[in-house]
């Protein structure tokens, strides 16, 4: 069977990353410049070679020209607060069984982390609905989704859910919330008999305050857990863990929307 290579087109979002591992993110257009430290980059001489290629500057230095993953995107996305790491995303996704063509709720929107990885799993055919009750965080939020072509996947509503969420029948929630026991009421409301609850606080004390609050709804199935990941050097005459590793972010809480026996 013919190797058919994957070429970069225009608008495709490329990931550059330089010998020094630096990345940057451009989306490709042609008669454009890629402006760097180590020389310049020019759009017209990157289009139409195969991702995974090796370039060089107008300065003679190396650079590679890569398809971003989820997680590239994720780790580089701008913020203003902070963001579910992609170690917890991961989990999420598979937790809420985030599929093609699947209708996920999500409060919270932030700079938008899970937003951009929820639209990214939808697919073209799937939607996610994202609350916030901040315009500002919400506006970058959009420019994180436009900047990787996923806009159109997402509804940004600019709302308060202590007055409800408008969707009803929703087979998956997250809450990205400061408190977000005071908002399972509403969460219940919004889900479908079965659906999968989410959500994340960085402390303790508010899992506790979590467990005690979703006793009075239709909740059971609850797990509650946290994700450290440690990267090793690929060295392999020295291989060992690396000086620094990402380990507490956020505990994360999950639950079944079920309906009580009324017999």
């Amino acid at each position: 069977m013919e190797n058919i290579l994957r070429r970069v087109k225009e608008n495709d979002v490329a990931m550059i990353v330089s010998s020094d591992h630096k990345h940057l993110f451009v989306r490709m257009q042609k008669g454009e410049e890629i402006q760097t430290h180590r020389g310049v980059l020019k759009h017209d001489d990157i289009l139409g070679i195969p991702w995974g290629s090796e370039l060089r500057s107008h300065l003679d230095m190396r650079f590679y020209v890569l398809e971003p993953t989820l997680r590239d995107l994720l780790l580089h996305i701008k913020r203003k607060s902070q963001i579910i790491y992609p170690k917890d995303i991961g989990y999420i996704l598979l937790r809420l069984s985030i599929a093609p063509g699947k209708t996920v709720l999500e409060a919270g929107t932030g700079s938008g982390s899970l937003t951009l990885a929820l639209a990214w799993c939808v697919g073209p055919e799937g939607k996610v609905i994202s609350y916030d009750r901040r315009a500002d965080m919400q506006n970058l939020a959009r420019k994180n989704l436009e900047r990787v072509g996923l806009e159109n996947r997402v509804e940004l509503k600019l709302r308060d859910i202590e007055e409800g969420f408008e969707e009803t029948e929703i087979e998956a929630l997250f809450l990205d919330l400061p408190d977000p026991e005071k908002y399972l009421g509403q969460a219940r409301a919004a889900l479908a008999h079965g659906a999968v609850l989410g959500m994340i606080v960085p402390t303790t004390n508010q899992v506790s305050e979590i467990l005690r609050s979703i006793s009075k709804y239709p909740f059971e199935l609850i797990d509650v857990c946290e994700i450290a990941l440690r990267f090793y050097k690929p060295v392999p005459e020295r291989l060992r863990p690396v000086d620094r590793m990402v380990a507490h972010t956020g505990y994360l809480i999950f639950a079944r929307a079920v309906v009580p026996f009324e017999g």
